[in-house]
């Protein structure tokens, strides 16, 4: 599947900033389940920035820029074209050791009741984490929301906006990640949380999105997308990675500023 991406970020600074460092993180690269076809960033600086991959093996730019004045605005836009693997990505080589994803972050920790049967259990890992997805699934379906929510993460002090709202009796997204994560964690199964973006289609809303993949000895890694409970399709898009969506950010700034960002995400 061709998908169309066109991702907007504005970010607003607080008043009388002399400098700014922008972290981007807005750059996919190709692997199993997609290779880019086209891809640009654009950005005040992005010339000058400095280019590397992180511990996580993401593609990263470094903007410095002096004075900044106003909205910084940042665009990402580009052609991915997919194939379905059923939701395995396999071993991937150059990659971290699979146990790096076993740390526990304050954001990926799951209550026992989640995953406390499968302790014992003699199911297979991929029966055990079909289960899991099942289980978060059935947990965050069944909370209530006071106000209406969107898929809106707030980490630390920035504010990631995304731009599809699911309905209010759902929470955002990256509350289903953190807690399948946490469970396959607590099971001693290394997980992470991927940030990328999902063409609309069968039933779900397009645009930015946030889903986990775990670790099996035999297949290597494989996503499950708790929310909306499939394995990522061929409407997936992988962007970034981490052990949590702080570590996953598409843009990361110093000074902190609030960040509103969109995507139009689309097959071709």
């Amino acid at each position: 599947m061709r998908i169309e991406i066109d991702h907007s970020l504005t970010c607003s600074l607080p008043p009388g900033a002399a400098a700014l460092v922008m972290h981007l993180m807005l750059t996919p690269q190709s692997g199993p389940s997609q290779t880019v076809e086209s891809w640009s960033v654009e950005a005040a600086g992005i010339g000058n920035a400095g280019r590397f991959r992180d511990g996580y093996g993401n593609a990263v730019h470094l903007v410095n820029q002096t004075r900044p004045e106003g909205d910084i605005t940042i665009g990402a836009r580009g052609m991915v074209v997919t194939q379905d693997t059923n939701g395995v990505l396999g071993k991937i080589a150059g990659e971290p050791v699979p146990s790096l994803y076993k740390r526990v972050t304050g954001l990926t920790r799951a209550p026992v009741t989640l995953y406390g049967k499968y302790r014992s259990a003699k199911d297979s890992r991929l029966d055990v984490l079909h289960g899991l997805m099942a289980r978060v699934g059935e947990t965050l379906g069944l909370r209530e929301e006071t106000e209406p929510m969107t898929q809106m993460q707030a980490t630390g002090e920035q504010t990631q906006s995304q731009s599809t709202e699911p309905g209010p009796e759902l929470p955002p997204t990256a509350d289903y990640v953190h807690l399948f994560i946490g469970a396959a964690r607590a099971l001693d199964i290394p997980a992470r949380y991927v940030c990328g973006y999902l063409a609309a289609g069968e039933g779900v809303a397009g645009g930015l999105h946030a889903w986990a993949e775990a670790y099996d000895d035999k297949l290597g890694w494989i996503g499950f997308d708790a929310q909306n409970q499939i394995c990522p399709t061929e409407r997936y898009v992988r962007l970034a990675v981490g052990l949590d969506a702080e570590s996953a950010l598409p843009l990361r700034t110093v000074p902190v500023g609030e960040i509103v960002q969109r995507a139009a995400v689309k097959a071709v």
